[in-house]
């Protein structure tokens, strides 16, 4: 550089011989580097050998024939070699890790930067060669020669283009873009210097072309890139910013202004200029050409994606209404099976969601197969499935049911390991009833909630009854919903009374709804709905209130009379449920002492540790528990030694038979007893009805009973009278 840039004897040839040894020695690195990294980019750096081995042969052949005399020897072989480098250093940028995966892409790659070198044709004619004659430029050799800058820059376009929107650039690719750029300024220059008569060999410039050369050596000692240089194959590529979709557009424009500005006087357009404007827009049409076939490819790619399930590969619930709405619109019998499968959820728990989504698309296989050309079946979401049958159907809906329970039945092994798939199935076919496809869907929905509730694994087939019944359902759902804003839940006690004095020692809270047209609807009418929709949180926390300012008002009377309120299972899951207990406690004045919570007992064996702790600060509080229905549920004798309970329930199915001399009945109501008494908890013996009922009670022992034997559930207004002045006879 210092010798070049000195002006010392021989420079031209120190010049040639650098650049020569320069290439020379990054070709040997490239092939080292080809060795050492992985074989996804072995081709890339065998090719940027062979480019800088085809550098080191032209520099050679060009100082050979300019020491003969030629002293700008663009020769046909030194032009071949360079010609080759180019095609190869393309090549080597175009296989890159960064460059495109498909043919297409690295196509779409390599015509952008075609289109920037062909647009550089008539820019640089106004630049640099626009003051030179015809007859400088009538050697097509030299005119070629002419040219290098713009295959430079076309080289540049490419590696800009394939380095690729959203991931790191690699340090290897990013030096060798730096060398491109300085080669291609260096080109320019001399072209400049060239066109216009004052190069000569030896110059500054000529310290470029050995610099771009190193930059390539030196690019070959970075590491290949990490697995975080590398996209996830199964991603989807990100979007381009969007100077990468004008990169090869925008010189263009410049083209087309250089090509105004160049006319002649006489009108005519320079032969160069002219002939580079044709390849241009050749190389354009053939570009958009491929671009419309890129969009043509992703808009069947798009419809694929927006009418099929992408794991089963089944149509999706779009296409399925598409097809269902077309069938009605076309006239003649229409029927939609929907399937559900059956523990769906339960293999995802166990096995993970990979294991469920090959359930999916096994079973999907399975069904496909089953219906055949008998109907269309779809993926409608998650593990719902739906057959249309349409058209002049052969086969009746209810036979293709029963083709799909069976085709589901579980294959050798599948039972022992547990995921074997079943379904329950909804029929409806369209009638005068339904107005519109919803409708029909509907139905189909109902009846498979039938078959849920039949069992699971079977089909039903919508009747008027079921749709009547789940109609009246889905509106008793609704006007639970405004039951609690609207006042229109009552609160109704019954009397829990002392069996050895008669006397009432605590009164059960009931909640009742009077409803605006059905009248007043006891609990077994809405709370299991109530508990579906998740409605019992908001109908609990009324009824604790309720519950404590009632008890409040009648131990102004009756201080010793207590309260019991009954507890869902889910508001006993609930971390609020202290808050609320204590906040409906200190809003009415009653203390704890004065209210116990009763528990189904499985909702108390399917609580957690969390719910446990949580009954034993109830406990601590002084509040008192009660395991209501004891004996219908697990009757765990375990769980009795860690729940903090203070009494027992007796259900009153079993002091229902103890009126009609059931000796089992007997045994098992005076076992309880017995047990209750060994963990110090009290008894109450519920549904006491008759004399003998409570005779029976009583003579086992039981300390205190509730029924209609002691009192109906009534208003707080009919029980205090009951509280204060009566006492309740067996």
């Amino acid at each position: 550089m210092v010798w070049l840039v000195s002006g010392l004897p021989g420079a031209a040839l120190v010049s040639d011989l650098g650049a020569t040894a320069v290439s020379s020695w990054a070709a040997v690195l490239c092939v080292g580097a080809a060795r050492r990294h992985p074989v996804a980019l072995r081709r890339f750096w065998r090719l940027l050998a062979a480019t800088m081995a085809l550098a080191a042969l032209g520099r050679t052949v060009w100082t050979v024939e300019r020491l003969s005399g030629i002293d700008l020897p663009h020769t046909p072989l030194v032009g071949g070699l360079f010609t080759a480098g180019i095609i190869t250093g393309t090549g080597a940028v175009l296989c890159s890790r960064a460059g495109g995966r498909s043919l297409i892409g690295q196509a779409r790659t390599l015509l952008d930067g075609v289109i920037v070198g062909l647009a550089l044709i008539p820019i640089g004619w106004v630049v640099v060669f626009r003051d030179l004659a015809d007859a400088d430029l009538s050697d097509p050799l030299r005119t070629f020669g002419l040219l290098y800058p713009m295959f430079d820059l076309m080289q540049l376009t490419i590696l800009v283009a394939v380095a690729g929107p959203g991931r790191p650039m690699w340090r290897a690719l990013a030096v060798i873009g730096a060398g491109l750029a300085i080669r291609a300024g260096a080109d320019a220059v001399y072209v400049s210097l060239v066109a216009h008569g004052s190069y000569a060999p030896g110059h500054p410039v000529d310290v470029c072309w050995p610099l771009s050369y190193l930059l390539v050596g030196l690019a070959s000692r970075y590491p290949p890139p990490g697995c975080g240089d590398r996209e996830d194959d199964a991603g989807e590529s990100p979007l381009p910013p969007w100077w990468r979709v004008a990169l090869p557009y925008l010189p263009v424009g410049g083209a087309i202004v250089a090509v105004m500005v160049s006319r002649q006087p006489t009108g005519q357009t320079p032969h160069l200029v002219f002939v580079g404007m044709m390849a241009l827009l050749g190389v354009l049409a053939l570009r958009q050409g491929l671009a419309a076939n890129e969009n043509l490819w992703l808009v069947a790619r798009l419809r694929r994606l927006a009418y099929s399930d992408q794991l089963t590969g089944l149509p999706n619930r779009l296409t399925f209404i598409r097809r269902l709405r077309r069938a009605l619109r076309t006239g003649g019998p229409v029927a939609v099976v929907l399937l559900d499968l059956d523990g769906f959820k339960q293999v995802n728990d166990r096995f993970g969601h990979a294991a469920g989504d090959r359930l999916l698309t096994t079973t999907a296989e399975r069904m496909r197969d089953a219906i055949g050309p008998d109907g269309m079946i779809a993926r409608l979401g998650g593990d719902e499935f739906a057959v249309l049958v349409a058209g002049d159907r052969q086969v009746a809906p209810e036979r293709l049911a029963v083709r799909l329970l069976a085709a589901l039945e579980p294959l050798p092994g599948e039972e022992d390991l547990g995921v074997h798939p079943s379904a329950s199935i909804g029929v409806a076919e369209y009638g005068p009833q339904h107005s519109s496809h919803t409708d029909l869907l509907r139905d189909a929905d109902i009846a498979m909630y039938a078959a849920k509730a039949a069992g699971k694994s079977a089909y039903r087939t919508c009747t008027p009854e079921l749709r009547e019944s789940a109609v009246s359902r889905a509106e008793l759902i609704a006007d639970l919903r405004r039951a609690v804003d609207e006042g229109q839940l009552l609160m109704e006690f019954q009397p829990i009374v002392d069996l050895a004095t008669g006397t009432v020692r605590s009164a059960e809270a009931l909640v009742r709804w009077r409803h605006p047209r059905l009248g007043v609807l006891t609990p077994a009418r809405f709370l299991p709905l109530a508990e579906e929709t998740g409605l019992i949180l908001a109908i609990d926390r009324w009824v604790i209130h309720e519950a404590c300012r009632a008890a409040a008002t009648w131990r102004e009377r009756a201080p010793e009379v207590t309260v019991a309120v009954n507890i869902a299972a889910a508001h006993l899951c609930r971390p609020d449920l202290i808050a609320t207990v204590t906040g409906a406690m200190g809003a009415a004045g009653l203390p704890p002492r004065a209210l116990t919570l009763e528990l189904t007992e499985s909702a108390l064996i399917e609580g957690s540790e969390a719910v446990l702790d949580r009954l034993a600060q109830l406990r601590d509080l002084g509040i008192r528990i009660a395991i209501d229905d004891f004996g219908t549920g697990y009757s765990s004798l375990s769980y009795l030694h860690r729940i903090p309970a203070t009494e027992l329930k007796i259900d009153r199915s079993f002091v229902s038979r103890l009126g009609v001399g059931d000796s089992r009945a007997y045994a098992t109501v005076e076992m309880v007893n017995r047990l209750a008494g060994a963990f110090d908890l009290a008894v109450v013996a519920e549904g006491v009805e008759t004399g003998a009922q409570h005779a029976a009670v009583t003579a086992i022992g039981c300390r205190q009973g509730q029924g209609w034997r002691y009192g109906r559930p009534s208003a707080l207004t009919d029980l205090l009278p009951t509280l204060v002045h009566e006492r309740i006879s067996g």
